[in-house]
């Protein structure tokens, strides 16, 4: 099973006193541009490249996408991205003629993972209001910001004339537009100084600072803003050697009200494909302790998350799902209120000794923009594949991952609301 997290390129707009001038663009901001698309169908073509043509692990065609799970942020960008990267692996010429609409999965805002939500997150906003804090008062008297200053201050608008994290646009938000800039034309280019290398690096550290140094300090920080979207990914991992349904296959496939098996006979899910943002990603390798010396995600990054099967395990993989078929509405409904909790979602620490010989075996590789990563927690001894430690075994990232993942997400945000938020010593991630 491979598991793709991707953002996209989008459009952004900082120019308040720079220039009065209008350009005529397709795209509104926030929306994914036409480079956007460009980018995100060449990185489906290239996972189309590995997976089909070099690797063989998914068909050259296809007659539905029941062996996909495919879902999106309710930011319409990532759900842009998600279709544009799934036509770049399965062009029409890869689909039957009585191809259906795929299914892409989306959550309602208040319930959504696949971005850190502190807006529906009480404690959570405590958190990055406290580091977002913190930040500014370590930078914005720093030689770092005046250099800064001299440098951009004359473009800031009247009503918040110096550069700050905190100013108005924040920090980050020039670092947005500039990275914007820098991946589109000429005719979107802000005047020199705000290329300026040192200038952006400083820019860059700082940026990666506020947003990201919570979950590399906090286990809190970890649970609350990216724990809930690794638990889903470990899960469905879990679950696709268990064979439940619980590797997604459930909420995508099934006809006429058959479940666990697709429109053409598929029995599992394979490749997993979620259209994210570039927060999503830096906060999956913060909390997983492979973001030491990375600066801000650029556009059309990729986290893969791919579970290997060693060659001395027996049996097919992914397992055929073993759930009910056909039941009405409701009786579906029952059966998952009542079903007991199943190894996907089930703490390491509580496995029988039968279930952890079940993911025995199999190993977990985590690939961002195609370079291979490795887990601090996975070089110990027997936590990774022999002569490899960048596969980690199933058993072992499940334990890491399980340490921030919350049992109930919901009640985890009203907690600790009096306690402080940022830890006196840091916790460290990947362990």
């Amino acid at each position: 099973m491979a598991l793709w997290m991707l953002s996209g390129m989008i459009a952004r707009h900082f120019a308040p006193e720079i220039s009065r001038q209008t350009l005529n663009s397709s795209s509104q901001l926030g929306e994914l541009t036409d480079k956007g698309r460009e980018t995100t169908l060449a990185l489906g073509e290239r996972l189309r490249h590995l997976y089909v043509d070099q690797l063989g692990f998914i068909p050259n065609s296809i007659n539905n996408a029941d062996m996909f799970y495919l879902r999106s942020s309710p930011m319409q960008r990532a759900l842009d991205s998600v279709q544009q990267a799934f036509a770049g692996m399965y062009p029409r010429s890869a689909r039957a003629s009585s191809f259906p609409p795929p299914t892409i999965i989306q959550r309602a805002a208040a319930e959504e993972t696949l971005f850190p939500n502190d807006n529906s997150c009480r404690r959570f906003k405590q958190l990055t209001s406290a580091f977002a804090q913190r930040t500014a008062d370590k930078w914005n008297g720093s030689n770092d910001m005046h250099y800064l200053n001299a440098l951009l201050s004359k473009w800031m608008p009247a009503d918040s004339p110096q550069v700050a994290v905190d100013s108005h646009p924040r920090l980050s938000g020039i670092m947005d537009t500039v990275n914007s800039t820098l991946a589109h034309g000429p005719e979107t280019r802000l005047p020199p100084a705000f290329y300026d290398q040192k200038g952006y690096q400083i820019i860059d550290r700082i940026g990666c600072e506020e947003w990201f140094s919570g979950y590399k300090e906090s286990e809190e920080y970890r649970r609350l803003g990216v724990g809930p979207l690794v638990g889903d990914i470990v899960g469905r991992m879990v679950g696709s050697v268990e064979g439940k349904g619980n590797d997604g296959l459930l909420e995508v496939a099934g006809i006429d009200g058959h479940l666990g098996k697709g429109r053409a006979g598929e029995h599992a899910i394979k490749f997993a494909l979620s259209g994210c943002h570039d927060t999503t990603l830096a906060a999956i390798l913060c909390s997983l302790g492979v973001f030491e010396k990375e600066g801000w995600p650029p556009y059309t990054s990729h986290v893969a998350v791919e579970l290997f099967k060693h060659e001395s395990v027996e049996g097919t993989f992914p397992q055929p799902a073993q759930v009910a078929g056909r039941q009405s509405f409701l009786g579906e409904w029952r059966a998952r209120a009542e079903k007991p909790v199943t190894m996907a979602r089930k703490p390491i620490e509580g496995f029988t000794a039968e279930e952890r010989s079940k993911i025995h075996g199999f190993y977990v590789r985590l690939r961002y923009n195609d370079r291979p990563l490795t887990i601090p927690g996975c070089k110990l001894p027997g936590n990774h594949l022999e002569g490899d430690e960048s596969f980690c075994t199933l058993e072992a990232f499940k334990a890491i991952a399980d340490k921030f993942t919350p049992r109930i997400w919901t009640d985890a945000c009203k907690k600790n609301l009096d306690q402080p938020a940022v830890p006196k010593t840091p916790e460290l991630a990947g362990y």
